[in-house]
C-alpha cells in the first residue's frame, strides 16, 4: 500500500512540475521522450510535388549543434534505411544510411510509419 501511495504522489509531482514548463518546453520534453523511446520514423524528401527520396525505419532526427557555440545548425540529421524503390519496405540490399537534410532548402516531412 505504501509503495502505491509513493507512485501517486511522484506521478502527482510530475504532472504539477509540467504544468508549470512553458509550451515549448513540454514540446522539448516529449521529444526527449520520444527520442529515448525511438519511433518507427518516416523522412520524405521533395522536389516540388514528386517524392525524390525516402528513408525508413528512423529512430530520430536531432538538430545540429555547434560544439563551440552550442548554437543550433540549420540542418536535422539522422540514420535510416534508404528505400530506393519508394514502396515504403526495406528490400534486399537497401541499407542503413547516415543522412541530413536542410532546414532553409529541402521540402521533406518526417512521420511515424503506420505499419
Amino acid at each position: 500500500m505504501k509503495r502505491n501511495a509513493i507512485s501517486v504522489l511522484l506521478a502527482a509531482v510530475a504532472v504539477v512540475a509540467l504544468a508549470g514548463c512553458t509550451q515549448e518546453k513540454q514540446n522539448e520534453i516529449m521529444r526527449s521522450v520520444q527520442n529515448w523511446t525511438g519511433t518507427n520514423g518516416v523522412l520524405e524528401v521533395y522536389a516540388g510535388e514528386k517524392l525524390v527520396k525516402r528513408f525508413i525505419k528512423i529512430d530520430k532526427m536531432s538538430t545540429a549543434y555547434g560544439t563551440e557555440d552550442k548554437t543550433a545548425r540549420p540542418y536535422r540529421y539522422g540514420y535510416g534505411v534508404l528505400d530506393e524503390n519508394l514502396n515504403g519496405t526495406q528490400d534486399d540490399g537497401e541499407k542503413r544510411v547516415y543522412f541530413e537534410v536542410s532546414d532553409y532548402s529541402t521540402a521533406y516531412v518526417f512521420y511515424e510509419s503506420p505499419r
